[in-house]
């Protein structure tokens, strides 16, 4: 099973309750939600992204109606903003969405559809909201290593912090932790990191070149 960014939500799902029906698991930039009650608050009290996120929960939640008109609204950029932004993706990002069609989902024109802004908007509650477990607190379901969980992160991701990933992985010793020195959030779309990605999950090759940097 391979999950990325903000769907990993439903791997750690199936690790928590289906984890012998995956043959392996790769979380690909994995989302962090700040209510899980095991990140440290010091870890997280000055990041800026949990108030953004904490926002967003409450106007999905309380004034969709109102979100839904602020990300179609042509005076002021919203959605449009991701785009090419260095303050969510790195050099190397950048210069991937110069060759992708970015994000179609996010344009004004999809997310007028009220269908495609409902399943955002739901994704988004489900991912950001209060979970019924803490990921960190789960036990190695493969104590006889029939199968492998896998984390990829970008060292210099802008979306989710690298320092938050490797807390996480840092709980769950049994996750195999891997950090692609100069990648940012965008890191599936670099030649040869998904045949990498792959090959570590259905084969178990290791991936040396992608051991995680010493903290200094």
């Amino acid at each position: 099973m391979i999950g990325v960014s903000m769907g990993s939500y439903s791997a750690w799902s199936c690790l928590k309750h289906i984890p012998h029906r995956l043959a392996g698991t790769a979380l690909i930039v994995p989302l962090v939600n700040y209510q899980w009650p095991s990140l440290p608050y010091s870890l997280i009290k000055e990041d800026y992204r949990r108030k953004f996120l904490s926002l967003g929960l409450w106007l999905s939640t309380y004034v969709p109606g109102l979100l839904h008109w602020w990300v179609t609204q042509n005076w002021i950029p919203s959605t449009s903003v991701l785009e090419k932004n260095p303050i969510f993706f790195n050099e190397r990002d950048i210069d991937i969405l110069k060759t992708i069609p970015g994000f179609p989902m996010l344009s004004k024109r999809s997310l007028k559809e009220q269908r495609v802004f409902d399943t955002l908007r739901s994704d988004f509650m489900m991912a950001f909201g209060e979970w019924e477990f803490d990921p960190l607190k789960l036990s190695n379901p493969y104590g006889e290593n029939e199968s492998s969980v896998h984390i990829w992160q970008g060292y210099e991701d802008k979306v989710v912090p690298v320092q938050l990933q490797r807390y996480v992985s840092g709980q769950l010793p049994w996750i195999q932790y891997h950090e692609v020195p100069d990648g940012g959030h965008l890191i599936i779309h670099y030649k040869g990191v998904f045949d990498t990605i792959l090959r570590a999950v259905l084969v178990g090759e290791e991936p040396v070149c992608y051991r995680p940097k010493s903290v200094s």
